[in-house]
């Protein structure tokens, strides 16, 4: 797991974004998180919290 999880406050998000998890919207105004893999910053995605961490338990397993 080596993606850096940058979560978004709601106040600090202004524009919409296509969620990957569940191709659905993230609405401005919407707290959500971006995913930045480290060896391509430029593929950042913004996520649903919720499709994320079903994401990170899909590549994963359960890590708790």
């Amino acid at each position: 797991m080596n993606e850096a999880v940058v979560p978004v406050q709601p106040h600090a998000a202004r524009k919409q974004y296509l969620c990957p998890g569940c191709e659905g919207t993230i609405e401005p105004g919407t707290f959500h998180v971006v995913v930045v893999p480290p060896e391509a910053p430029d593929l950042r995605r913004h996520w649903h919290r919720g499709c994320w961490f079903k994401e990170r338990r899909r590549r994963y397993g359960r890590t708790f």
